[in-house]
């Protein structure tokens, strides 16, 4: 499993999902989550905002070019199709269902992952600017600026 761990900074005991705010399949990621965390168990964060940044580099990402979604639980960040699982087992039923998909091979997962990330500017479009929430969803997110 790729996760990195940070000793050097506390890590908010929340559960926080980094995204790309102004990719716009992300966007629709961000908003699924607000739809169907009913538990409210993630808090979402974009690397565009200060604590995002703070965040990628407090676990060793680069804060100029973030080509995955990241989760971070308890102190470890998971990355690429680990964190997508992650965050499915969390939302619970029926989402919690699509972790069958970690018996394809993480290789296969992370490839397959992969192709989307680098891609997904030109297949989804983007953003000329970081949208912010709207004021209903604003405690959702951990830093909207």
């Amino acid at each position: 499993m790729n996760n990195r761990a940070s000793s050097r900074h506390p890590v908010p005991p929340e559960r926080i999902i980094l995204f790309d705010a102004v990719c716009k399949l992300c966007n629709g990621w961000a908003n699924f989550l607000i739809t169907h965390d009913h538990g409210r168990v993630y808090r979402l964060c974009s690397v565009q905002s200060t604590a995002g940044e703070q965040l990628l580099q407090q676990f060793g990402y680069p804060t100029d070019q973030v080509t995955t979604m990241l989760v971070i639980e308890q102190g470890r960040c998971f990355e690429k199709s680990e964190a997508f699982f992650r965050v499915m087992r969390g939302l619970g039923w029926p989402w919690r269902v699509l972790v069958i998909l970690r018996l394809v091979p993480r290789p296969v997962r992370d490839w397959l992952y992969d192709r989307i990330a680098l891609n997904r500017y030109r297949l989804f479009g983007r953003y000329d600017y970081c949208r912010l929430p709207s004021t209903d969803h604003a405690e959702r997110f951990l830093d909207n600026h």
